[in-house]
């Protein structure tokens, strides 16, 4: 069976042919060169290439240089922009590029937390209509997360990082798994998915972070494991954990 993450980013080093828009935590680079070297290291078939959005934005062409150059490795999803009048446009094009599997909506502060929302609801509705989930950044926003899945029952929505603030770097939050309740309600949607991503960063033990194992049972129980996407969040994790811990 291929061992599949579903959640890396790489970038290049801030230049002026495509500078950054902020910083992520992490490595100067982690090239698309690198990331294969890491992956093959541990026996890491494949990878969902999630374009950065604290360097790049809403511009996924990194993403597509590094799938040009490892097209057997990689699948891409990028982040669109819900205030764009012309969202629905960008994932049509989106979803006529080769192997892309997915969009992502970053529910950040300035994102409406209204789930009528009408830039929210077209960019899950153009994504039903072209077959791309929607992955879905959401921790603290949960229940508008259920709202949205209800109103567009045909839209396929990933819950990323199970749903749950993660840190950048020590130490873990001191109740990481607070919302799990929040969570699990989640799972009464057929139409929600879960990443399984950077969960080894919620831990408050070393390697091999038994005190998460309770929680991600009952999330496993809740969801099925046809539901749950394992992940590392490569590189975002650096500070916590190796990518071999995370594997």
């Amino acid at each position: 069976m291929p061992t599949l993450d579903s959640q890396v980013h790489a970038y290049e080093r801030n230049h002026p042919g495509r500078p950054w828009a902020g910083v992520l935590h992490g490595p100067a680079e982690v090239t698309g060169d690198q990331m294969v070297a890491a992956m093959d290291a541990l026996g890491v078939d494949g990878a969902v290439l999630v374009s950065p959005f604290a360097m790049y934005r809403y511009d996924a062409s990194y993403a597509l240089q590094v799938y040009a150059a490892h097209p057997s490795r990689f699948r891409l999803v990028k982040p669109v922009d819900s205030t764009d009048p012309a969202v629905a446009d960008t994932i049509a094009d989106w979803a006529a590029a080769e192997d892309t599997v997915g969009i992502r909506i970053m529910l950040r502060d300035e994102v409406s937390t209204d789930p009528t929302d009408p830039g929210l609801n077209r960019v899950l509705a153009a994504a039903a209509r072209h077959y791309l989930p929607v992955n879905l950044l959401c921790w603290g926003r949960l229940e508008q997360a259920a709202q949205l899945a209800a109103r567009n029952r045909n839209a396929r929505l990933v819950i990323d990082h199970l749903g749950l603030q993660q840190p950048f770097e020590p130490p873990p939050p001191p109740e990481p798994f607070a919302d799990l309740p929040k969570v699990l309600a989640l799972a009464a949607h057929d139409n929600i998915a879960i990443k399984i991503s950077g969960a080894c960063t919620l831990s408050h033990e070393p390697f091999p972070y038994k005190d998460i194992w309770d929680p991600l049972g009952r999330i496993f129980d809740a969801f099925g494991l046809d539901r749950c996407m394992w992940g590392t969040d490569w590189t975002r994790a650096v500070a916590l954990l190796t990518y071999e811990q995370g594997v």
